[in-house]
């Protein structure tokens, strides 16, 4: 057993607490990583919340970087000091949705004990299958990707979440093609990303919609062709007259009911709603069926971006190595573990693009 720190959630809605906790060692497919940095997603604070249930006593954090110290025995080719991105996306490889390429879906098993404990033996839990708010995990090898060692840690972390959930949306569920015209709802870490996919897959023009004149500033930065703040009763209208036409992708980045509810009057003939924020459990949207079956629109689902690692990750790094993708920028602080608490407030405020607890 290794001895490491963790921030643990031991009540939803309550500060975490940094404790001393066990970690055992890797079996079976399982790698060891020592962490570098691991970001702060909305999806940590939406679950440390309670938003969606789940059991406690838990360690959340999802979207982390670091090196291979230890591996299992079905996983000793993965050489020891390589650099890798650690994630949530867990496949079995041999079920239907991994079969047809779909891992983000897996319906293979979970593993049945956490590898983590508290000081009194027990057992921590892995709600998104990672526990990346310590210093160490132990994940399913299916759940690390190597990359470049010359991307810093607080960047290559993102990769883990942010970055695949946005640009795979684009990419893999929405299948943008050049010449289409995209529509982001949300500039915030995820939408950034969505609005980078849309660029690089050939948009004819790009659009982002928010409540803050400070995130559109940025989402102009990252590629949006324009912008609508979102403040007056139908922003939509103003998104037509400036594409000229509807949308042929919306990309609902946002956690908020409202913005799923109003997606549908940006799109276009055809057009079609990619859902990728999410909602606490129980919050309700409405839609007219009659108009997207008129229009021949649909709505498209997208978990962390549909993302394949082997396939995605190599791609999308490359981009960043030739400039065409934005990684630093999207680091608004570095933070110490101790600090994580202020971070979650921080990111609470909307103010951040990403922040990174850093060991």
């Amino acid at each position: 057993m290794t001895s490491i720190r963790a921030a643990i959630c031991r009540a939803f809605g309550a500060p975490l607490s940094i404790e001393m906790v066990t970690l055992r060692p890797p079996g079976g497919r399982e790698v060891e990583v020592k962490l570098e940095a691991v970001a702060i997603c909305h999806s940590d604070i939406s679950y440390a919340d309670g938003a969606w249930g789940g059991d406690l006593p838990a360690v959340f954090g999802h979207e982390a970087a670091g090196r291979v110290t230890a591996t299992g025995p079905d996983a000793a080719d993965i050489a020891l000091g390589t650099p890798v991105i650690a994630t949530l996306i867990r496949s079995c490889g041999t079920c239907p949705s991994c079969a047809a390429g779909r891992p983000v879906t897996c319906q293979g098993a979970r593993p049945e004990t956490s590898p983590l404990a508290d000081a009194s033996g027990t057992p921590l839990l892995q709600p998104l299958q990672i526990a990346a708010f310590a210093e160490k995990i132990v994940v399913d090898r299916s759940q690390i990707a190597e990359i470049d060692a010359a991307i810093p840690a607080a960047s290559a972390a993102l990769l883990a979440c942010g970055v695949i959930t946005g640009i795979g949306a684009v990419v893999n569920a929405a299948r943008l093609r050049p010449g289409e015209d995209a529509v982001v709802i949300g500039a915030g870490g995820v939408g950034l990303n969505a609005i980078q996919g849309a660029r690089i897959a050939g948009a004819r023009r790009i659009l982002a919609v928010d409540l803050v004149p400070g995130k559109l500033d940025a989402a102009r930065e990252f590629g949006a062709t324009d912008t609508v703040l979102a403040t007056g009763p139908s922003p939509w209208k103003e998104a037509r007259r400036l594409l000229g036409r509807g949308a042929d992708a919306v990309f609902v980045t946002v956690g908020a009911a409202a913005a799923f509810t109003a997606a549908p009057n940006y799109l276009g003939p055809g057009g079609r709603v990619v859902m990728v924020g999410m909602p606490p459990s129980g919050a309700m949207a409405e839609y007219e069926p009659v108009n997207l079956a008129y229009l021949g629109q649909g709505m498209i689902g997208s978990k962390m971006g549909d993302v394949v690692l082997s396939r995605d990750i190599p791609w999308i790094a490359d981009l960043y190595s030739q400039g065409r993708l934005r990684l630093d920028e999207l680091v608004s602080r570095r933070w110490r573990l101790e600090e994580i608490n202020e971070a979650i407030a921080d990111t609470r405020s909307g103010a951040a693009r990403r922040n990174v607890i850093v060991f």
